[in-house]
């Protein structure tokens, strides 16, 4: 963050005349990417990468942490934040609606020619990293989940999560209008299990609801710089996702609408599906025991309708936690290959499959990292580290850039389809929230999220200078690559 105002301030982004007067790429120059997702189908995706495995594995955690029925503001706050980011997301994703989401918002914002190069970079390279490692975190979730119906011995476990990763990769292998119709159905799933832990809560209450949320009011101000800030490190990783769609841009149907519809959308709906689970599960199994709770909903399930419908609970849950991994590398997978075709990657990555059109080698070599990912880590501290690595680059970096791209090119309504109500307040208000939550993770987290991008810096400098191109080019043309 600091070094993006820095660049402002010193006038080193790159705002020459020649730049400025570019015009904003068209919606379809983003590749040969076919536009057959529909705004359902788009919506779907990202409500499915929204809720997987975190969800049902982060509400004792969050519990625990606040100590007690303050839990739901960490919720609370988990979707403001993503309420207000979504503004940013869907400025820049209806006006380039291109494969690779982040990658050409960080481009275009810092400026194509210089610092947009290097925060683009960065970008991809964060996503080798952490975007299997995502994926790998949602598979090995799935193997402890399921040591609930089956005990798991520790090669089982990597096993069945190396499995997962595997069998993803191949319903990935196909046309994107095939991938459409498979996120419905999983959609479907996600629905059916949230809508069965609420429905069965909210008509068997056995802890009345006074005395859970009877204290919801005695927020303290010390207890939201602590325990609240810690608490929404989780809740917020189980929002993530609701920009899955910019990812997607090259290949949604009337982009400039579908996009921001379909974040706004999951947001909201996410958000109360969220609530009313948590209310509905802390209504059967008293929040004392529920923190302490490694398998919560098969808990809460066996707890009113016994331990067969639990098994079955069980299973629902983790239909849902591989439908998020589905959607969460169907994203991930454009990438490397929007990072490609624009030249500022390796080839391989821009190759689409010849008859089924995606990219498959970005497909591949994700989900084959993801796989091998799987067999090595433990699941642990991973959901924190993931969200301490991606916020100064992506989201505390693509909202100052939405700053600089408006500075430079003004608020006109044919370069930005979709326009934030009482601008600038939104974006100000993401890039102090996103400082607080990565404030949040704590020292050891924010290290490892400045090493990874100090690192990336220094890839970024090697490259370039091996192909004489910016900060070490003599002009500042692009090269072709």
């Amino acid at each position: 963050m600091s070094f993006c105002l820095l660049l402002s301030v010193t006038g080193l982004i790159d705002s020459t005349p020649s730049e400025s007067s570019r015009p904003i790429p068209t919606p379809d120059s983003g590749g040969a990417l076919p536009r057959q997702l529909t705004l359902v189908q788009g919506t779907a995706l990202n409500m499915i990468d929204m809720v997987g495995i975190g969800p049902f594995v982060v509400l004792p955690l969050v519990i625990k942490t606040l100590g007690g029925p303050l839990f739901l503001w960490a919720w609370v706050l988990g979707a403001v934040v993503s309420l207000i980011d979504a503004f940013v997301w869907a400025e820049l994703g209806a006006a380039f609606p291109q494969a690779g989401g982040s990658y050409n918002f960080l481009k275009i914002s810092y400026g194509e020619r210089r610092w947009g190069r290097l925060l683009s970079f960065l970008y991809v390279w964060q996503t080798l990293i952490q975007a299997p490692l995502v994926v790998a975190s949602g598979a090995i979730g799935f193997a402890q989940y399921a040591s609930y119906l089956v005990p798991l011995s520790e090669w089982q476990h990597r096993v069945v999560s190396g499995g997962v990763v595997l069998l993803i990769i191949a319903l990935l292998y196909r046309k994107i209008d095939s991938v459409g119709r498979i996120g419905l159905v999983m959609w479907g799933a996600v629905l059916l299990t949230l809508g069965w832990i609420i429905v069965g809560g909210l008509t068997h209450i056995r802890v009345p609801l006074s005395e859970t949320f009877g204290a919801m009011g005695s927020l303290s101000g010390g207890l939201l710089a602590a325990g609240l800030g810690q608490a929404s490190v989780k809740t917020i990783y189980c929002y993530l996702g609701y920009y899955n769609i910019c990812h997607l841009g090259g290949e949604i149907q009337r982009p400039a609408r579908n996009i921001p519809a379909s974040m706004f959308i999951s947001v909201v709906g996410i958000a109360l599906l969220y609530l009313l689970m948590n209310i509905s599960v802390v209504s059967v199994v008293p929040w004392r025991q529920a923190q302490e709770s490694t398998f919560i909903v098969s808990t809460f399930v066996e707890t009113i309708y016994g331990s067969g419908a639990a098994r079955l609970a069980t299973v629902l849950v983790l239909v849902v936690a591989f439908s998020s991994l589905f959607a969460v590398l169907l994203g991930y997978s454009r990438v490397p290959y929007a990072a490609a075709v624009d030249g500022q990657f390796f080839r391989i990555f821009a190759r689409l499959h010849p008859t089924r059109q995606f990219p498959y080698v970005s497909l591949l070599f994700l989900g084959g990292l993801g796989f091998v990912f799987s067999l090595l880590f433990r699941l642990g501290d991973v959901i924190t580290a993931i969200l301490a690595m991606r916020i100064v680059v992506q989201f505390v970096g693509q909202a100052v850039g939405l700053l600089l791209l408006h500075r430079r090119r003004g608020r006109r309504a044919a370069d930005f389809p979709f326009r934030m109500p009482l601008y600038p307040l939104p974006v100000l208000l993401a890039i102090g929230v996103w400082l607080f939550i990565f404030y949040s993770t704590g020292w050891a987290f924010m290290r490892s999220g400045l090493i990874v991008m100090a690192l990336g810096v220094v890839a970024f400098l090697l490259s370039t200078r091996f192909r004489k191109e910016w900060p070490f080019a003599k002009t500042d043309l692009p090269s072709v690559s």
